[in-house]
């Protein structure tokens, strides 16, 4: 038997629901090692063959999506035809969630985490693969972040794909650099004010009130909503793309140090991102 492995194989960016932190945005790397014998090319299994069928495992089960834990005593999930309601009782206070069924995967756990995701991908990934594959080991990893970042959850109306989702999210480095310097009492800050944060377009506020938000928006896929804490809530005047939310903390960061050259360097989950300056 032949182990054939990758690393970085691919990123899942997705959101989750955690008892103790509310609504969570996360970026597992996925590594892989496949073992077994050879085939008729003297291969465990091509390269292409192996990021292809993976990543349809991943991409139809997990990314941009958000993750229930379903054995979890705080977790409600009521059908409505093709769409999923979801209650969830934090300890920050209820999340709700309403969505077309492909928005969510229900996690058979009881909390959310890389080997409990690790877990339910790894029988639909072995579906995927040729009968002479025999042992399939998944790792997912957060990336290596020396310095500041955010979890953040948000949702991209406009957007064509998965990105329409309203809950799906990311674990994000930031740069702040001032006059050409790393500013990195800015980066914490940054940081300490967007731990799981939701990011929400002010223009997709349909109530408000008794501390608790609630968003809508219909898009492609079909009619989203999603009401949680207002203390775990920033705005935008904009859509919450990586772009905009670069722009957004450029000209804070600006109004942080008057007059000096800003140039902020936001990421979207692992190793993409966007440079915004003011």
């Amino acid at each position: 038997m032949t182990t054939l492995f990758v690393e970085h194989l691919t990123v899942i960016d997705c959101a989750y629901l955690d008892a103790a932190r509310g609504l969570v945005g996360e970026s597992w790397i996925v590594d892989v090692e496949l073992e077994g014998g050879l085939d008729a090319q003297s291969m465990v299994l091509d390269f292409v063959e192996v990021k292809r069928r993976i990543k349809q495992a991943i991409d139809g089960s997990v990314d941009h999506r958000l993750l229930l834990p379903a054995l979890a005593a705080e977790t409600e999930i009521h059908e409505d035809g093709d769409d999923l309601h979801v209650l969830f009782r934090a300890d920050i206070g209820a999340i709700e969630h309403r969505s077309p069924r492909r928005a969510v995967s229900a996690i058979d756990a009881a909390e959310i985490d890389a080997s409990s995701v690790a877990a339910h991908l790894a029988p639909r990934v072995l579906a995927l693969l040729p009968d002479n594959v025999g042992e399939r080991r998944l790792l997912l990893r957060p990336e290596r972040i020396d310095g500041a970042y955010y979890h953040y959850v948000h949702g991209l109306k406009k957007h064509a794909g998965a990105c329409q989702r309203i809950a799906h999210g990311h674990r994000s480095r930031i740069e702040v650099r001032v006059e050409g310097e790393r500013d990195t009492e800015l980066e914490m800050e940054i940081a300490r004010r967007w731990l799981d944060i939701y990011l929400g377009t002010r223009a997709d506020i349909v109530a408000r009130g008794n501390g608790r938000v609630r968003f809508a928006y219909r898009s492609a896929e079909g009619h989203y909503q999603l009401a949680l804490p207002e203390t775990h809530v920033d705005l935008l005047d904009t859509d919450s793309t990586v772009e905009c939310i670069a722009e957004h903390l450029a000209r804070r960061c600006a109004a942080a140090r008057p007059g000096r050259r800003i140039e902020v360097r936001a990421f979207e989950g692992v190793m993409k991102g966007a440079v915004a300056r003011a």
